[in-house]
C-alpha cells in the first residue's frame, strides 16, 4: 500500500532535513528511540542500519538513499508484521519553508497487519499533521 502525504516545516529544506533522521527524528517524535547495533558518526550514510520499537514490536531500518538537504530514504521491516520502504522528499516552500512529501510504500505481512495497515491509510493525514504539529512546537533554534 503506497501512502503519499505533505507537510509544511517552518524550515529551509537544508535545515529541515536533519528533523527526518534517526536522531533528528528524536528531537520532536515521542518515543523515538533509534539503536544503531554498529557506532555510526553520520545517521544519513546509506546503508546504515537502526532498530526502534513501537506497539511492541521491533523495527529494522536501513538507510537506502539520501541527497542531503534533499531526499532520503529508508527500507523497513518488522519481521512477521510489514515490510516496506518509507522516502522523505524536502522542497523550499514558502517564507523560507519547506514542503515535506511524505511516502510509505508497505506491504502487510499477516492478515491482523493488514487490518491495521489500513487503519494506519484512514488515518494518514491526520498521522502527518501530527508530525508537523510536533515539529512546529519545538524550540526556535532546535
Amino acid at each position: 500500500m503506497r501512502l503519499t502525504g505533505t507537510l509544511t516545516v517552518g524550515l529551509p529544506p537544508r535545515e529541515a532535513f536533519r528533523l527526518f533522521t534517526a536522531r533528528g527524528e528524536r528531537d520532536w517524535a515521542a518515543g523515538w528511540e533509534p539503536r544503531f547495533p554498529v557506532p555510526v558518526d553520520d545517521d544519513t550514510v546509506p546503508g546504515t542500519v537502526f532498530e526502534t520499537d513501537a506497539d511492541g514490536r521491533t523495527t529494522t531500518w536501513i538507510v537506502t538513499g539520501r541527497d542531503e538537504g534533499v531526499s532520503i530514504s529508508y527500507a523497513r521491516l518488522t519481521p512477521g508484521h510489514r515490510a516496506g520502504t518509507v522516502t522523505v522528499a524536502l522542497t523550499g516552500g514558502e517564507e523560507g519553508g519547506s514542503e515535506v512529501t511524505v511516502t510509505y510504500d508497505l506491504t502487510p505481512l499477516t492478515g491482523e497487519a493488514a487490518r491495521e495497515l489500513a487503519e494506519f491509510a484512514d488515518g494518514y493525514p491526520a498521522f502527518l499533521r501530527s508530525w508537523q504539529e510536533a515539529i512546529e512546537s519545538l524550540p526556535r533554534g532546535a
